[in-house]
This record gives C-alpha cells, sequence and structure tokens, in this order.
C-alpha cells in the first residue's frame, strides 16, 4: 500500500506520525477477516491513537463514530490507526506478534525509525517501500508547508484550499488548531489523517502566513 508514504516533514516532526495498516491477502485469507480487523482496531485504541479508520466503510466520522466502525468492518477491508510515537508503535508490534492474527501488517514512517521499532519488537521487516517523491509539474503544487498537510490524506481528499481557509479562521479566532484539524480529518476517507501533527503545523503557520 502506498497511500501512506508521500508523508513529508521535517525529520524531528515526522517522529511523531506513524501510521499501521492492516488488510488481508486477496484470495488466501479474505473469509473470516473482518474479526481479526476489528480485533485489531480494538487493540490499537487501548494505545489511544490519533485516529483510526476504514477504508472500505469511511473514517468515524462518517460512519457516526468509533463504535459504528468498529460494528461495520467486514471481510476485505483494509483498516489503519496513526500513533504519535515510536513507544506506542513498539508496544503494538509486540501484541501483534503475539496475537499472530495472520494479517499483512504496514506500518509507515521514517524508515531507520521503524526499521528499530520493528527491531525492538522482535520483527524482522518483510519489504520496504519509499516514496520517490513528486515529479513533472512541480511548480503547480501548493506551498512545501501546505503539502505537509495535505499529504497526510494519501488520496488527495483533503484540498489545499480547505487549509488556507482553516488558516484564516485560526487568525481570526473563528476555530482553534486543534478543531480546524478536526475538520480537515473529515475528508480523508481512510482515517490516516494526524490530527495532532496537523493542529501543530497549522498553528505554526497561522503566524507565518
Amino acid at each position: 500500500m502506498t497511500h501512506t508514504l508521500h508523508r513529508i516533514g521535517s525529520y524531528n516532526d515526522l517522529t511523531e506520525d506513524y501510521v499501521f495498516l492492516m488488510m488481508p491477502s486477496k484470495g488466501i485469507n479474505v473469509e473470516g477477516s473482518g474479526e481479526k480487523l476489528r480485533t485489531f482496531l480494538e487493540m490499537a485504541l487501548r494505545h489511544n491513537p490519533v485516529i483510526i479508520g476504514d477504508a472500505r466503510k469511511g473514517n468515524a466520522y462518517h460512519q457516526g463514530g468509533i463504535d459504528n466502525l468498529l460494528a461495520n468492518i467486514e471481510d476485505q477491508a483494509v483498516v489503519q490507526a496513526v500513533f504519535d510515537n515510536k513507544e506506542t508503535v513498539v508496544t503494538l508490534l509486540k501484541e501483534l506478534k503475539e496475537a499472530d492474527l495472520g494479517m499483512s501488517v504496514v506500518v509507515s514512517g521514517i524508515a531507520t525509525e521503524v526499521h528499530e521499532a520493528c527491531r525492538q519488537a522482535g520483527l524482522e521487516r518483510h519489504t520496504v517501500e519509499h516514496s520517490l517523491g513528486r515529479w513533472g509539474r512541480t511548480d503547480k503544487l501548493p506551498p512545501r508547508q501546505i503539502l505537509e498537510i495535505t499529504n497526510m490524506c494519501g488520496h488527495s481528499m483533503v484540498p489545499a484550499q480547505l487549509v488556507y481557509n482553516m488558516l484564516a479562521d485560526i487568525r481570526t479566532g473563528r476555530r482553534t488548531a486543534e478543531n480546524a484539524a478536526g475538520e480537515l480529518a473529515k475528508p480523508c476517507m481512510c482515517g490516516i489523517f494526524n490530527t495532532k501533527r496537523a493542529a501543530r503545523l497549522l498553528a505554526a503557520l497561522a503566524e507565518a502566513f
């Protein structure tokens, strides 16, 4: 899965942004996978994720809450959970190793940090994917500071103009940075938009722009 690969930012900033993704393999272990995927999200919820989501049915906002999201998970779902620290990543990896759910797990983040988390959890990575960056008419893209926010939705469902609108609301006092981050997370159907990181970036941008 590549939609979590294109997050950009400073090294220190990205050390507070990790995405877990779990999914079955088509034609191999899809049948009965829904319950295992639900178990994974229940395990993740015990560790206070920033946000969770189901790429098949949508994020918690669109499903009317976390309870509905969990209840609606089906076989063939692709579920995600975002965390803001490596310690929790290590802990959850250890628990997933023990649970042995038999599902593919992808952890996105700074490669060296994810590698170290796997090492501490007693796991060896199977595959590594890297983003090759942005190609073509990159001059048409928004400024990097805006991309650091919009790229947290890997399907480009968070438009740059909405970020600008949220920045204007923060500057005029209509919204807090946290409220604006929550609004930006709504269109990200997969539920991988890191609202804590977004709030931090929005607060800094509101002062600079």
